[in-house]
């Protein structure tokens, strides 16, 4: 009996060719159809940083909008979505997003989008929270120093009635050392200013509640146990805390009173964090000497917005006390291109895989 089995043929694993023809189609799909990054705001230029980052990965387009209605049929496709503060995205706009594998808030502050329903759509939120660090802390500082060496309103009051050219037109000034620089967020920003100001011999105290205990320790600065301590200390209150349903309108009329007479409120923060309207009358009885903003709930701000139009009226002690940015804390050359390229790498690392960085919401699978 011939119990020769014949030639050995090697058993053919079906499922493994079709899991390669499917891989084959995508990465063909990908050379014929690549991936759209899109830019929702603020960017209008010729994305030569984002287009470097994202080579050989996706397209890059921006579309400069001021409202979401402006992004409708033009989103709605997107690979991963560069989202910056011109804006907001809702639920309105994130519930037809049909292919998004990440939101990238190019910035600190992400209450602009809606992450909590893009967690439920399974789409990541992450932001860019080391873009700007210096920048802000440094901006603080200068308007906080602008307002309280009188620098701001010598200026002014100069350029208007130049006689007499003497130092006595400011009402007093104090000096800095060992007053109250109030700082409420102590994060990365909040704890960059905290550093400068101790480097200006200032007695630096704050208010974070969600911060663990030893911070204080580890940068030489004073744990206070509630905002209204720390308002009813500071002779500078310095805002630098992310907007949230705890934070909103935290600086209103009621907790103003709460200031000595002749403070100075810095916000380089979000807008909403503090209620603007609020800020005019404060000025006028002499509860704040000056304030200095950077970010307005509206922006950009209509002009009957209250505080604007204390500002610009010459009768109005907020003429001169009062410092208005637009938005600009943030910025320099090289924070700018910071800010876009790392949002452009977060990107990247979306559509080809890679672990994702600084997500801020919780994505269903």
């Amino acid at each position: 009996m011939n119990s020769y089995p014949g030639p050995l043929v090697p058993r053919f694993d079906w499922g493994d060719l079709n899991k390669q023809l499917i891989d084959r189609r995508i990465l063909l799909k990908m050379a014929i159809e690549k991936p759209r990054v899109v830019i929702t705001d603020f960017i209008n230029d010729s994305l030569e940083i984002e287009r470097e980052v994202l080579d050989g990965v996706a397209t890059v387009e921006a579309h400069d909008a001021y409202d979401e209605s402006e992004l409708h049929g033009k989103i709605d496709t997107a690979d991963a979505v560069m989202l910056y503060h011109n804006l907001a995205l809702s639920a309105e706009t994130i519930q037809r997003l049909e292919c998004c594998k990440l939101i990238v808030r190019c910035g600190v502050g992400f209450d602009n989008v809606d992450h909590v329903l893009a967690g439920q759509r399974g789409i990541p939120v992450a932001n860019v929270p080391d873009y700007g660090t210096e920048e802000v802390a440094d901006s603080a500082i200068g308007m906080a120093l602008a307002l309280t060496r009188g620098i701001n309103l010598y200026n002014l009051r100069m350029r208007s009635q130049p006689d007499p050219w003497m130092y006595h037109v400011a009402p007093p000034l104090y000096r800095q050392r060992g007053r109250v620089f109030g700082i409420v967020g102590l994060g990365r920003i909040g704890t960059a200013t905290a550093r400068r100001a101790l480097a200006m011999g200032m007695d630096v105290r704050f208010y974070d509640p969600f911060k663990p205990d030893g911070y204080d320790k580890a940068i030489g600065v004073k744990r206070v146990e509630s905002l209204q301590e720390l308002m009813g200390e500071s002779f500078v209150l310095s805002l630098h805390c992310p907007l949230n349903e705890h934070s909103r309108h935290m600086i209103n009329s009621e907790t103003l009173g709460w200031l000595p007479m002749g403070s100075y409120l810095v916000n380089t923060s979000r807008g909403d964090v503090v209620d603007t309207a609020a800020i005019p009358p404060a000025i006028k009885e002499g509860r704040l000497a000056g304030a200095a903003i950077d970010v307005i709930a509206e922006e950009p701000p209509s002009p009957q917005n209250p505080l604007l139009l204390a500002w610009r009226d010459s009768d109005h002690p907020a003429h001169e006390r009062l410092i208005i940015n637009p938005h600009s804390a943030f910025y320099c050359e090289e924070g700018l291109a910071d800010m876009r390229r790392k949002g452009a790498e977060a990107c990247r690392r979306a559509l080809t895989g890679q672990m994702l960085r600084n997500v801020i919401n919780k994505p269903s699978s």
